[in-house]
């Protein structure tokens, strides 16, 4: 969509959609539209975003990244971390007025379990049952110690939904979801628009002063920036670093950013069927040697600004996970080209898919050019964000390029996407040793013994490179400033209860 058509569209949907004068609309460009709005199926970044306002969770993450109560108040382990019991919040109601309490978290779980679709299984797959000891009160039984459920339950796997809807709806809850956030669905333009309005009866509802929310998906930064300026949006999340400058010095706009937890990645076809079969796929030499090929500390100063870190790990440099073992490899295109050679080749094609969005695609044509001195001939595919991870689920891509907005717990940034059964492996990659170590760091509570587990597992995958990791970034937010009440979070979340709009 040009940047003409974007902006009449934009006019004419607020023209189309006016609300009286005493209600107070938000409007949020995002960088990309939401996959499947059923916290049990959907994986994108930007769905997170819009169930932060419609679904709240056992447990939230607060911008310090401690776990703090949301729909459960308090919490204990017993039985030498086998056992979690969790008191819930009274009188809350989910936006079909009916009640959220013991029996819908068990229904919920259940579904996250068991419902064919769901995307929460690895999450969760520790539980060995859920059940109801009060009207107000849950019990997780474990098959063995699994410190990280508590996080897990902080995001999609924690979200609680309507029994009725999920029951009535099934696999189709993302048409109409029901859940017992500030805000309630009305209604989704698959590319254009998510509207949400504020719930009458939420439990914290003195502290939600939004009376509508609506998500435009804009995945081009300086159209989603011309529309902030133009005040057709309120509110844009994912600034792109090149246009920072420009905001601090807008006497109309605030400027607010954070380094986040994720980071950025290249997922290689490893065995997700038959575009697997490929010298990419099959010989990690030419993974490495790829690798080495990129200049991380370049990507960060000629796309990001600066704002970001170079990454070869899971976690990021400062964090007290990352196994300085293993440093961040300078480029060094000889030993790519050594590396090239051992495995027979003197050039390599490669196919890699990547977002739509501008950032990304200048990232991507950076690192097409510093492989291309190696011996990689890579053609870039560009496609929408939802689609591409649509792609990479069915194994329909060689080499993709996904960001991982990251998790409190380190388990959240590699068990699910690096383990045999893992969720949202798309890679395929299995290896028994691996699962080992991190199925081990999962049932410590001794933070070393979990260092020295993620440790011998970044060794190894470090070698067999499934997950070329390329940094860290900053996540940056744009708004007016009427907008007030945002806190930045490194989750990258948009935390409305609290915020106004002047």
């Amino acid at each position: 969509m040009s940047r003409f058509l974007r902006l009449t569209t934009a006019l004419a949907f607020t023209a189309l959609t006016a609300l009286p004068a005493a209600a107070v609309e938000l409007k949020i460009g995002l960088q990309d539209d939401a996959d499947v709005l059923d916290p049990a199926q959907s994986r994108t970044f930007v769905g997170r975003i819009v169930y932060t306002a419609m679904c709240d969770k056992l447990v939230d993450v607060s911008p310090d990244l401690k776990i703090v109560p949301q729909l459960a108040t308090e919490w204990a382990w017993s039985e030498g971390g086998k056992v979690l019991t969790m008191k819930l919040r009274d009188g809350v109601k989910f936006h079909d007025e009916t009640v959220m309490d013991a029996a819908a978290v068990v229904a919920t779980i259940e579904r996250n379990l068991t419902l064919p679709e769901s995307r929460r299984k690895s999450e969760l797959s520790s539980v060995e049952k859920v059940e109801a000891t009060g009207p107000l009160e849950v019990k997780f039984t474990l098959k063995k110690p699994d410190v990280t459920l508590l996080a897990q339950l902080s995001d999609r796997a924690g979200m609680i939904v309507s029994p009725k809807a999920a029951k009535e709806l099934g696999a189709n809850f993302g048409s109409k979801p029901v859940c017992a956030g500030p805000f309630k669905f009305v209604e989704r333009v698959q590319q254009d628009r998510i509207v949400l309005e504020k719930f009458a009866d939420y439990w914290n509802k003195d502290n939600v002063f939004i009376d509508k929310v609506t998500y435009l998906p804009i995945p081009d930064s300086t159209v989603r920036l011309a529309n902030l300026q133009s005040g057709d949006l309120d509110f844009m999340e994912r600034v792109a670093p090149t246009d920072a400058a420009a905001i601090k010095s807008d006497s109309k706009l605030t400027y607010t950013d954070v380094v986040n937890i994720g980071y950025m990645a290249l997922y290689a076809n490893i065995a997700n069927g038959p575009r697997a079969d490929n010298p990419f796929g099959k010989d990690k030499r030419l993974r490495q040697a790829f690798s080495l090929a990129i200049d991380r500390d370049a990507l960060n100063q000629i796309v990001y600004e600066g704002t970001a870190v170079g990454g070869n790990q899971p976690f990021p440099p400062n964090s007290p996970w990352f196994n300085k073992a293993i440093p961040v490899p300078a480029r060094d295109v000889d030993k790519a080209k050594a590396l090239i050679k051992e495995a027979g080749f003197d050039r390599v094609p490669v196919e890699m898919q990547i977002p739509n969005n501008p950032v990304a695609q200048q990232m991507m044509q950076v690192v097409q050019s510093m492989v291309a001195e190696a011996g990689f001939d890579v053609q870039l595919k560009s496609t929408e964000f939802a689609t591409l991870l649509d792609e990479q689920t069915r194994g329909n891509y060689q080499l993709s390029r996904s960001d991982w907005s990251g998790r409190v717990d380190p388990d959240g940034n590699i068990h699910q996407f690096i383990t045999c059964k893992g969720g949202i492996n798309d890679t395929k990659y299995c290896n028994p040793k691996v699962d080992e170590l991190l199925n081990e760091a999962r049932a410590s509570t001794d933070e070393a013994v979990r260092k020295e587990k993620y440790d011998a597992a970044s060794v190894i995958l470090n070698d067999d490179m499934p997950i070329i990791y390329l940094g860290h970034q900053s996540w940056i937010w744009a708004m007016k400033k009427s907008v007030t009440g945002f806190t930045a979070s490194p989750d990258g979340m948009i935390r409305l209860v609290g915020m106004k709009k002047g």
